[in-house]
């Protein structure tokens, strides 16, 4: 009898101590769960880590996406309120919506799609890119950051998190600069930009069609008020845009992700020269005043410039050198250039501007024509990366096993902008050998789905914690 007593009370204090172990777990489990998440349903890190991204699905929305498009396939162009950017942003909208957003749109077409979190009124955690893509180039470059974002929300609802701070998607209107030659048109006037919102009522195309005219043909641009669009300083605690590289450090390096550290500064430039036609066999060679050659000169000069600077991060580029009349057997009388320049230390590339201006002027006088126009379209200043999302990519990164670095963008996104409405950061994604703006563009499914994760990591750890 004695002995069945000692069983029971041995059987009794080994129950107990098991009940202890596993409440003091489940107390150690739940306060991790709390620290990082804030809510006791699950740990994100654990649920983002095992639950798939739909990569498939991504995969068919990127193909399907590209076909709206006025290049035939496998190019991709897709112009700001052309008929195939209104079916884009239709596709887009929709997507928001089966991902349980809610869905609305500023006057120049950026798209917001919201996820309202438990804390309403705090500034919300942002993410996105842009869908336009300029004349026969490829169908990743800003669409990654777009369809990414929203898959990275899907990933999130089906992890069972639920955010503090709401999370907000939003598809910039016309990064690219394509049909009014403004780059990044919807972040910048997000960013509060008053002489941007003053000049697009004035602002025409090569066809002579308004900014005005072809918003309202698209659905937008009601009230004429682009002030409307500017971003509250309180709208948002974060902001982090999701790409692929277009470069090709990270696939050359075998590295999964890269934490942007910094966007370089942009700038661009209008030059324009006029001299004297004439038929290319009678007017004599002394004689000739030649608008192109002047253009061409300049051109020239733009790369020295920027190879004496002495940084392989100082960068210039002619993208567009336009003569008139344009026939073969005649002297251009006119000539039109664009020039691009960029480098992450401000002031050596404005160095840069300065000399190719002296140069500009140096050429007309020696060659006899006029300069017509120095035009600086935009000078924007560089954009660091904040501390705070830093850490919040690289701790995503971590978690998710996945190799990174932190590097500088060279190319400038919406994110250049985002930055001056809240801390901000770029997470890259490999591309094939770097290309970008043609059709090669190409990032796997699996690179992306790898950026979606540290993505949708990133997006819980800054709902909760920021």
């Amino acid at each position: 009898m004695a002995s069945r007593f000692l069983l029971l009370l041995l059987l009794l204090s080994l129950l107990l101590i098991g009940n202890c172990i596993e409440e003091d777990e489940t107390t150690t489990i739940k306060t991790t769960m709390e620290q990082f998440s804030g809510y006791p349903a699950a740990d994100p890190s654990q649920e983002i880590h095992s639950i798939p991204v739909d990569s498939l699905a991504l995969q068919q929305q990127i193909d399907e996406l590209s076909t709206f498009s006025d290049s035939a396939a496998p190019s991709v162009t897709r112009i700001l309120y052309s008929d195939n950017d209104v079916v884009a942003r239709r596709f887009i909208k929709n997507l928001m919506g089966r991902a349980g957003l809610s869905v609305r749109e500023d006057a120049v077409g950026n798209i917001f799609g919201r996820w309202e979190g438990s804390e309403p009124d705090a500034p919300a955690v942002s993410t996105g890119s842009h869908i336009d893509a300029i004349p026969y180039s490829g169908k990743y470059d800003g669409v990654v950051g777009v369809l990414g974002a929203i898959e990275a929300i899907n990933v999130l609802n089906r992890s069972g998190f639920k955010p503090k701070r709401s999370l907000e998607v939003i598809m910039f209107t016309s990064e690219e600069p394509t049909r009014y030659g403004i780059s990044c048109l919807g972040s910048r006037l997000l960013a509060g930009s008053v002489s941007l919102a003053k000049a697009l009522t004035q602002t025409v195309d090569n066809a002579n069609i308004s900014f005005l005219d072809a918003a309202k043909s698209a659905g937008y641009a009601e009230n004429e008020d682009f002030s409307s669009v500017f971003l509250d300083e309180k709208s948002y605690s974060a902001f982090v845009e999701l790409h692929i590289e277009q470069g090709p450090i990270l696939e050359n390096e075998g590295i999964s992700i890269g934490i942007v550290t910094a966007i370089a500064a942009p700038a661009s430039i209008k030059v324009g020269f006029g001299g004297n036609g004439g038929h290319a066999g009678a007017v004599l060679m002394p004689q000739r005043n030649d608008a192109g050659l002047a253009a061409a000169e300049l051109a020239l000069a733009v790369e020295k410039h920027v190879l004496e600077s002495g940084s392989v991060d100082t960068v210039g580029t002619v993208g567009i050198l336009e003569v008139h009349p344009g026939a073969i057997n005649s002297i251009p009388s006119r000539s039109h250039i664009e020039i691009d320049t960029r480098d992450i230390d401000e002031k050596r590339r404005n160095t840069v501007i300065e000399k190719v201006h002296e140069s500009a002027v140096s050429i007309s006088k020696r060659r006899g024509v006029d300069l017509l126009e120095f035009k600086i379209v935009n000078q924007d200043p560089p954009a660091l990366s904040d501390d705070s999302v830093i850490n919040a990519m690289e701790s995503a990164a971590q978690l998710l096993g996945l190799s990174h670095k932190k590097m500088i963008s060279r190319a400038y996104h919406d994110s250049l902008f985002m930055a001056r409405k809240a801390p901000m950061g770029m997470i890259f994604i490999p591309c094939y050998k770097g290309y970008s703006h043609k059709p090669e563009e190409y990032a796997s499914p699996e690179d992306i789905a790898k950026g979606v994760k540290v993505l949708a990591l990133t997006l819980a750890k800054l709902s909760i914690n920021s």
